[in-house]
């Protein structure tokens, strides 16, 4: 896991030397997390399927399948129309974000602190390296890299 966070400045010239004073604009870095692929990709395939549900790269219809069957937030029912001029409600954005915690435990597996990232989706997904050449048993991992709004810090 890797989470970085900066604070903007600006260059302020005085006396013919640049002093940076501090901005008021923070700036998050991605939220980046390799894992372990399962035998059979779950984890991989689920991640891909957000971010197709958030792209949709083929047709609009694969957002539509992902709101409706893989996202916490229902489709909206209300005042949908097929006539002509007719304006269908907005598509919520909540239904394309989660919310994530990392739980950071001690040496002897007790939980320490939470991280709880806030508003989080994929941004990219690394490709999976197969190597037939491996003499010992070699677990397939990815690279996951997350957008966030906020996270915050939780003592247990």
């Amino acid at each position: 896991m890797q989470v970085r966070l900066s604070l903007s400045f600006l260059l302020y010239n005085y006396l013919k030397s640049d002093v940076p004073v501090q901005g008021d604009k923070l700036t998050f870095d991605n939220l980046i997390i390799s894992f372990i692929v399962d035998e059979s990709l779950e984890n991989y395939i689920q991640l891909q399927k957000w971010l197709f549900g958030i792209g949709f790269p083929k047709s609009r219809q694969q957002f539509t399948e992902f709101r409706a069957e893989e996202s916490v937030t229902p489709v909206a029912k209300r005042g949908i129309s097929n006539d002509i001029g007719d304006v269908k409600p907005p598509t919520s954005k909540r239904g394309l974000f989660g919310d994530a915690t990392l739980t950071i435990l001690s040496n002897k597996n007790n939980p320490l602190l939470e991280v709880r990232f806030r508003d989080v989706y994929p941004a990219s997904l690394s490709g999976l390296d197969y190597n037939q050449n491996a003499t010992d048993v070699e677990y397939l991992t990815a690279t996951c890299d997350f957008k966030y709004t906020l996270y915050d810090i939780v003592t247990l």
